[in-house]
């Protein structure tokens, strides 16, 4: 009896001192990352922002595991030169708060991406969809076309069908209770350990910025809270996106991609050369690069983004788009 309480203490310790070392690097993590922008509330909880410069609106929605950070090398500064740039932590990412439970499909964080607008007072938006956030950005064109000017999509998730990278294996929890109890241990030591692996993935055959740990926000990725989001996100990234697919020939809205042709996480031949094959209206402009565009390349990112703005705007809604609306 005595060893087994023994052997219980010193299971307990080890799992305390796990949650520690989580907690005293999601410290350290937000002193690195501070919150850039500004917060209201939504019905999420708390939503961190960002909304600078004046012009046409363009809505920047970032991807799995993201937050505002991604968008922040050097694209937001560029953008807002002659736009108006808002910039968010989706719910449960960055400094942004969601339940623990808040369903989280793509088509469910489309309708919390009307809410943040109606919130923000913003109206008829470029949306800018970068991986995940490009599926987001697709369901709420399904949604509610009339509210957007267009969608400039930076590899875009579009399509179910691909199998998906090992490097988000770890992710791929089916318990919230395991998900919960993962972010607080084991979650913060596999990322570290793993970290360079996963980087290399993410961001091959590119090199991942310096600037991209803090002004990008990377390190975020060790907050147990974020950790937790981001694998419920994952489980459900494709949850829906069949139907939602099936309405992409219905769209009212210009759509354009913009893919690296060594993406390594999204595979560029079917979530872009595929989907524009179906639906020709679409636009699809490929550049040597990876899966981490608006970090890697903003500039061309940029040029990319202002390039769409100014041939959407005023297309409102379209019945079928022209190809030089699209291309």
């Amino acid at each position: 009896m005595t060893i087994v309480l023994a052997l219980l203490g010193l299971l307990l310790a080890f799992f305390l001192g796990l949650a520690l070392y989580a907690y005293m690097w999601k410290r350290r993590a937000q002193r690195a990352v501070p919150p850039r922008g500004a917060f209201t509330r939504i019905s999420t909880g708390r939503l961190h922002y960002l909304d600078v410069g004046q012009g046409p609106a363009i809505f920047l929605i970032h991807g799995l595991g993201g937050q505002m950070g991604n968008f922040d090398c050097g694209l937001i500064d560029d953008l807002a030169r002659d736009h108006r740039v808002i910039a968010i932590d989706r719910p449960g990412m960055g400094w942004s708060e969601r339940p623990l439970s808040q369903p989280c499909t793509p088509a469910d964080t489309a309708r919390l991406m009307f809410e943040i607008m109606d919130k923000l007072g913003i109206e008829q938006p470029l949306v800018v969809g970068h991986s995940l956030g490009g599926a987001i950005a697709l369901s709420m064109a399904v949604q509610n076309a009339e509210r957007l000017r267009g969608l400039a999509l930076l590899a875009p998730l579009t399509l179910r069908g691909q199998e998906p990278s090992p490097v988000f294996d770890g992710l791929a929890i089916q318990s919230d209770v395991q998900r919960f109890l993962t972010a607080w241990t084991f979650a913060t030591p596999a990322a570290l350990r793993n970290g360079e692996a996963v980087i290399q993935q993410l961001y091959g055959p590119e090199e991942m910025p310096p600037n991209a740990v803090t002004q990008g926000g990377a390190l975020l990725s060790l907050v147990p809270r974020h950790f937790y989001h981001t694998s419920r996100d994952y489980i459900n990234s494709v949850r829906g996106l069949e139907e939602t697919s099936r309405k992409y020939a219905d769209l009212t809205v210009p759509v354009r991609l913009l893919y690296g042709t060594e993406d390594q996480i999204l595979d560029p031949q079917h979530h872009g050369a595929k989907l524009v094959g179906r639906h020709p209206q679409m636009g699809l402009k490929l550049i040597h690069g990876g899966h981490m565009l608006p970090v890697t390349q903003p500039q061309v990112c940029a040029e990319f983004i202002r390039d769409a703005s100014t041939k959407m705007r005023g297309s409102l809604t379209i019945r079928r788009a022209s190809p030089e609306v699209y291309r």
